[in-house]
């Protein structure tokens, strides 16, 4: 009995360290944050960090019951009822939820709140292990891979009508499990295309978008027929002549051309273009040649679709924070007031920071949701650089040995969950510092272990031990 308490208590060290140091590196400086002289206590619980202390003690009460107390089966064999319970709530809150900063994905039960969407990450990830580590699955056969996309997309969806996107967004670092999974890397390379055309449309517009498809698929054609100098030669002179296009419209000897008429122009070009130089390889039975082809016409398709997606789909202060990132429009004093702010309290920590409860765009409040979203930049101002680098360590330690333990699994399912766990926390962490540092949109997602918030805190912690308690079956 002795002997297998001792196994039964292996859980990894280095994973709990990490966690411990996050949550305390938050703690205090969710108190930097909200600092002032008339509360100068970190346990005052009439204060932020008084609340996130008691949040902490929940949350390692909640690791305690995971490790300990529920079975290990339980997360696997419960997995679909949690799911389902889970999706029904966060259908609930778009009807009785209560709207904060635009958003309507949150249920007030007296002085708690708490959001469905974060559960929504442990759930999801626990279908997911659950259903591909069924035997007998396939994710290259299509009834599986449906599945999964269902088991993805349903809870996103829900989301994104709770107007909470930026929860939404950490539903593709999924695709990362899927790509392990055996996934095609097309897929993943026509998501990264997918977004440096949206980029170019909105900048500059469809048919510098257009160019640059042309480009890049002249180089993998080249690529994939070993005649790269001859296809990114040819694809160079298309893209000169298609560049030509507005000038010749406006030629007075012809009528008018508008310009939405030379990008459709271009656009027809540029297929009949890609369907020739298939069709001429077709008959050497070059592999991928109709996914190659059908994400070029996807990728014109989306091309047109811009304008659409961003005026139609997108929520006003979305369209806002994107044009104030890519520098299309400027507003210091709006918008763009959030991360201004941000990036001036980084900046000025310089290399070894401010100090301890000296930064001054803290203490004056300059950066609204400093405890919160952009808790970032408090550390960035008093840790400075050092500081700065420390934390994103204690991160990239975390999931890389949150991966190194998932390959070492016997289990299947355990295995697939350390991978979903991994991308979730690697996610929230890419686009938190993203926003905060002005490389990416504002879309309010809190910073995992360190940002202010109870149910984030709870659900991260939750997340994580899961992964502990059946890691730990190794050792039996």
């Amino acid at each position: 009995m002795v002997g297998y308490r001792n196994r039964n208590l292996r859980f990894d060290w280095y994973l709990v360290i990490c966690y411990l140091l996050l949550v305390f590196i938050g703690w205090v400086n969710i108190y930097a944050a909200m600092y002032s002289d008339t509360h100068t206590s970190i346990f005052d619980l009439s204060q932020k960090c008084g609340m996130q202390f008691i949040w902490m003690l929940i949350s390692f009460g909640g690791a305690i019951l995971v490790m300990f107390i529920i079975n290990e089966k339980t997360y696997s064999v419960l997995s679909t009822i949690i799911y389902i319970l889970v999706c029904a709530l966060l259908f609930a809150v778009i009807f009785l939820g209560r709207e904060v900063s635009g958003s309507k994905s949150w249920f007030e039960l007296g002085p708690v709140r708490f959001q469905p969407a974060e559960i929504s990450k442990i759930s999801t990830s626990l279908l997911l292990a659950y259903t591909m580590s069924k035997y007998g699955f396939k994710l290259t056969r299509l009834k599986d891979a449906l599945k999964i996309a269902a088991i993805i997309l349903i809870p996103m969806l829900l989301i994104v009508m709770e107007k909470e996107t930026g929860s939404a967004l950490v539903y593709c670092g999924f695709i990362f499990v899927l790509y392990r999974e055996g996934l095609s890397g097309w897929i993943l390379l026509f998501g990264i295309l997918s977004i440096i055309l949206f980029i170019l449309t909105l900048i500059f517009s469809p048919l510098v978008a257009i160019t640059a498809l042309l480009g890049i698929y002249a180089i993998i054609y080249g690529l994939y027929t070993n005649q790269l100098f001859k296809s990114v030669l040819t694809g160079t002179l298309t893209i000169t002549a298609l560049a030509f296009l507005p000038s010749i419209g406006e030629l007075e000897t012809f009528a008018p051309v508008e310009e939405d008429t030379i990008y459709y122009i271009a656009a027809i070009i540029s297929c009949f273009i890609a369907i020739f130089a298939v069709t001429r390889i077709w008959n050497k039975r070059f592999k991928h040649l109709k996914l190659l082809l059908i994400s070029f016409f996807c990728s014109i398709a989306l091309i047109f679709s811009v304008d659409f997606i961003f005026e139609k789909v997108m929520q006003p202060h979305q369209r806002a924070r994107i044009e104030n990132l890519l520098g299309i429009t400027e507003d210091l004093k709006g918008i763009g007031y959030n991360v201004h702010q941000s990036k001036i309290a980084i900046g000025s920590g310089g290399f070894i920071g401010k100090g301890f409860l000296e930064g001054t765009q803290t203490k004056f409040d300059f950066v609204p949701e400093q405890s919160t979203d952009f808790i970032f930049c408090t550390i960035g101002e008093e840790w400075g650089f050092v500081g700065s680098v420390f934390l994103i360590c204690i991160y990239l330690l975390l999931i890389i040995r949150l991966v190194i333990l998932s390959e070492r699994q016997k289990d299947k399912f355990t295995y697939i969950y350390g991978y979903c766990v991994a991308c979730c926390i690697f996610m929230h962490v890419f686009i938190n510092l993203g926003m905060t540092m002005g490389l990416l949109p504002v879309i309010g997602i809190p910073l995992p272990y360190v940002s202010y918030g109870g149910s984030s805190l709870l659900t991260f912690t939750i997340l994580l031990f899961i992964f502990i308690r059946l890691d730990m079956e190794r050792w039996k």
